[in-house]
């Protein structure tokens, strides 16, 4: 990285975004068939066994969060799910024709797009990313986290070696291999788009640098069970979605609202499945460890059960998965009721059904507004009441939270490593974020005999009001 010791930040950028440039005007005339092989080959040479495995390790040794098995599995659903939902999907020319109406849409790429990788997920994310862009033929210059700059690089390395090996510009995927803030500023400023999956503070930069973003908001997943739901179905999936590489995921159940006639009973379930409940004493000893002067505290963050409890200082069976702790309040003056990206979940009480919709939206209020909530019941008026009565961008039925919300074998919703949460969380779209955001699009339009509506047709239930 000698130009980035050599050069200032905005220079060394503006060096990087060049290179792409030119390398994307050189497929700007791919042709579907060639984008989709390309994009293939580039997947096919991460997920493959070896490299995989090798990426996965990387990850976790580099990260210091999660887990092997988290890392691979989520790096074989969400890298092989997004090859899937792109299959036989136009992204290049012609796309779409509407007879009706007589308008032709054709797809063009964006350009060059500025990625922000977490080091949440240093493995999954990149890899998305990338097939993404590649789809619409953009270039893509990404910017890691500085703790998981190695886990980023190898992970280029072996999608430049392929594109390569195709005969396409290696060019179009680049990685800042010493990234700084700085750098990451300007690559926000420079690019044509920016794709910002991270904190608050980072997603806010995005948004601030002058360059169309896509952001995505604060995590803060609450879930409700009620007097319907299969306990223990309902409470495998959660310890399946709490664990799941230790919570590094944003869509991990934070808070499970559980109706007070079977409240003891699925504590019960949840503790057959590797929960801890917390008494008062290990809950306070739980909050000073999970939070540092208001902060999540990085030593806790996608840790163990056995890490945590040892830095609370509490003694937990080595067969414990999670911790549970019981909650009433909700805010800053209680914090378990917000994002703990840890394997910690709250529990609360519900009555009346109304009483946990307006739970759910006060706990989201306070953390988590757009994001996502979900519910294990077989009431359909309880499901679509909560689905009607809140803030959030995706809500799923009968599933874990972290396993579902970014696309699942299981479900239908879109595969991805970033979710969008609408204007409640400050985001420009409240769905998951895939290839389809990424490419231009011209509208067509045909000239053909006026079709005007009359009056009546377009105002006659108020005309004569």
């Amino acid at each position: 990285m000698d130009y980035a010791v050599t050069m200032e930040a905005k220079d060394y950028v503006a060096s990087l975004v060049e290179r792409a440039r030119i390398a994307q005007a050189e497929i700007e005339d791919y042709t579907q068939e060639q984008v989709d092989r390309l994009v293939n080959a580039v997947v096919w040479n991460i997920v493959k066994d070896g490299p995989a495995q090798e990426i996965s390790k990387l990850a976790v040794e580099e990260s210091r969060m999660g887990n092997y098995e988290g890392k691979y599995n989520k790096l074989m659903a969400k890298s092989k799910g997004a090859i899937r939902d792109m299959q036989g999907k136009k992204s290049v020319g012609v796309i779409e024709i509407d007879e009706e109406k007589q308008i032709m849409k054709i797809a063009k790429p964006v350009g060059v797009i500025g990625a922000l990788i977490p080091c949440t997920n240093p493995e999954a994310t990149p890899t998305v990313k990338i097939a993404h862009a590649l789809k619409c033929r953009n270039a893509i210059i990404l910017s890691p986290h500085p703790r998981t700059k190695r886990t980023n690089t190898f992970v280029v390395e072996i999608v430049r070696e392929t594109l390569k090996k195709y005969g396409a510009p290696e060019d179009l995927v680049i990685c800042i291999e010493d990234p700084t803030m700085d750098m990451s500023n300007e690559l926000m400023k420079q690019s044509d788009l920016v794709l910002a999956t991270g904190g608050a503070g980072l997603v806010k930069a995005a948004y601030s640098s002058g360059t169309p973003a896509y952001g995505v908001g604060a995590g803060n997943a609450i879930v409700v069970a009620d007097e319907t739901a299969d306990l223990n179905d309902a409470a495998h999936k959660i310890m399946l979605s709490k664990t799941f590489d230790f919570a590094t995921s944003c869509s991990a159940e934070n808070s499970l609202i559980i109706h007070e006639s079977v409240y003891d009973d699925f504590v019960e379930a949840l503790k057959n499945e590797g929960g801890y409940l917390a008494n008062s004493e290990e809950k306070r000893s739980l909050q000073s460890a999970i939070w540092e002067d208001g902060h999540l505290s990085p030593k806790i963050i996608a840790q163990s059960a056995q890490v945590i409890s040892e830095i609370a200082g509490i003694e937990i069976p080595e067969d414990r998965k999670f911790f549970m702790v019981e909650e009433q309040g909700i805010g800053k003056d209680y914090p378990f009721s917000g994002e703990k990206l840890s394997v910690v979940v709250a529990l609360y009480k519900y009555g009346k059904f109304d009483e946990a919709v307006e739970q759910v939206n006060t706990i989201t209020a306070y953390q988590g507004m757009g994001h996502s909530c979900g519910i294990h019941s077989f009431n359909e008026d309880h499901i679509l009441n909560l689905a009607l009565n809140t803030k959030v961008s995706r809500m799923n039925i009968n599933q874990g939270q972290a396993l579902a919300n970014t696309g699942n074998w299981f479900n239908g919703m879109p595969f991805t490593t970033s979710l969008g949460c609408g204007s409640w969380g400050g985001n420009t779209v409240s769905e998951n974020i895939t290839w389809k955001h990424l490419m231009n699009v011209t509208w067509v339009s045909r000239h053909f005999p006026p079709v005007v509506p009359t009056d009546e047709e377009l105002f006659g239930d108020v005309m004569n009001d």
